[in-house]
């Protein structure tokens, strides 16, 4: 893990912020409602989903430089979206 965190680097960390506010912008756009719960929930959704995978030991996350950690950011962001969106129904 610390791996990860050291190639992660500063740059990598604020383009995931910046991926996960994109779709929470995007969500709450959509929904009309608690914009500001959305960019939050998109932020988290978008930096949590690389660490996880890197704690589970998946490293092409890592490997596969910068684009793709930005599609698996924006992944779970969406992930953590939609979910926030099925329990509020």
């Amino acid at each position: 893990m610390e791996a990860f965190l050291d190639t992660l680097g500063a740059v990598a960390l604020i383009a995931l912020v910046v991926v996960g506010l994109a779709a929470g912008a995007i969500a709450g756009a959509v929904a009309g409602r608690n914009r500001l719960l959305y960019l939050i929930l998109g932020v988290i959704g978008a930096v949590a989903l690389p660490f996880i995978l890197a704690a589970l030991g998946v490293t092409v996350v890592a490997a596969g430089g910068l684009l793709l950690l930005l599609v698996v950011a924006a992944i779970g962001a969406a992930l953590v979206l939609a979910l926030v969106a099925a329990l509020r129904r």
